[in-house]
């Protein structure tokens, strides 16, 4: 076997390594965990990733039950979410979301949030798209709840009246 054969072979070994190396690093990696509620960024965190774990029960109680459009129940939520499908992400790649700062005043706080999704047209094309956006949450009696999102969030909520049909 010549030497620039063997070179080559070891450079596809090298390669072949490198791909495995990346995968076990992106799905055997630490999952998201919740955090204590007991933050403005924690519940933040919660809400978010309760809606990506499919957990809506527990997403929808992160709420405030103050909003004009308040969600009925955890399926009125649902609908809702699904009558909204493209501000919950409901049709596009997963996204990660990291809680980033926080600005507290008073019973007022805003967390923002990065949002990073992942695209992949073929094996050598992929690329990310990365934006921020804020979640605004307000205390009860020691007890932060969401009041608005810039992203995955039924303006409705926070804007209209609840009819029998759902949130107009």
């Amino acid at each position: 076997m010549k030497s620039t054969d063997r070179f080559l072979i070891g450079i596809v070994i090298g390669v072949v390594v490198l791909v495995i190396a990346a995968f076990g690093v992106a799905f055997l990696g630490p999952k998201p965990a919740y955090q204590s509620d007991d933050t403005p960024e924690g519940v933040a965190h919660n809400y978010l990733l309760a809606i990506q774990r499919e957990d809506y029960a527990r997403a929808y109680g992160y709420l405030s039950p103050d909003l004009r459009g308040y969600p009925a129940s955890d399926e009125q939520f649902i609908e809702d979410m699904y009558n909204n499908r493209w501000n919950f992400r409901l049709d596009s790649n997963p996204a990660t979301l990291t809680v980033g700062s926080t600005r507290i005043t008073g019973n007022l706080a805003i967390v923002t949030v990065r949002e990073t999704v992942f695209y992949s047209t073929g094996l050598f094309d992929s690329y990310e798209s990365a934006n921020t956006f804020e979640v605004s949450l307000r205390r009860y009696d020691g007890v932060w709840k969401v009041i608005t999102s810039d992203s995955y969030w039924a303006e409705c909520w926070e804007y209209s009246r609840r009819t029998d049909s759902g949130c107009r």
